[in-house]
């Protein structure tokens, strides 16, 4: 048996199990286009209460961040990570009251998020559909 040739051969035969690895995650995490357009939020105070929907827009997605807007305010500061394998995000909005600190992650085709409120003192979880396009 030739040994040296032996683990030439199991070393390229990891080399290109990594790489098949590497790209399977790659292809997968690539998904941050699935976040552009308009999602209707369902922000309830408490899973039995009546349905309270706005609107989470998503208008441009570049280099990790994005452009939008949530509840009618602009989104500020905001980060996208696909790492780990779904489109997590996070970003900020304002109104007088102060600062709204929002997360959420893109699973199935419908957003889980929570949005935290310091000056206002609560946690709302929720969860958002995509809009249906106008067909032309």
């Amino acid at each position: 048996m030739n040994h040296p040739r032996t683990v030439q051969l199991v070393g390229i035969g990891m080399l290109l199990f990594l790489m098949g690895c590497a790209g399977a995650t790659k292809q997968r995490s690539g998904g941050e286009a699935g976040l552009l357009g308009t999602w209707k939020v369902d922000l309830r105070p408490t899973p039995d209460a009546e349905p309270y929907y706005q609107e989470f827009i998503v208008e441009q997605i570049e280099d990790g961040t994005f452009r939008g807007s949530f509840y009618h305010t602009p989104v500020e500061n905001a980060r996208l990570n696909t790492d780990w394998g779904e489109v997590h995000f996070a970003f900020t909005t304002a109104d007088n009251s102060g600062a709204y600190n929002t997360s959420g992650v893109l699973r199935d085709g419908i957003l889980h998020g929570t949005t935290h409120s310091l000056a206002r003192g609560f946690l709302a979880v929720w969860t958002a559909e995509r809009v249906a396009l106008d067909a032309p």
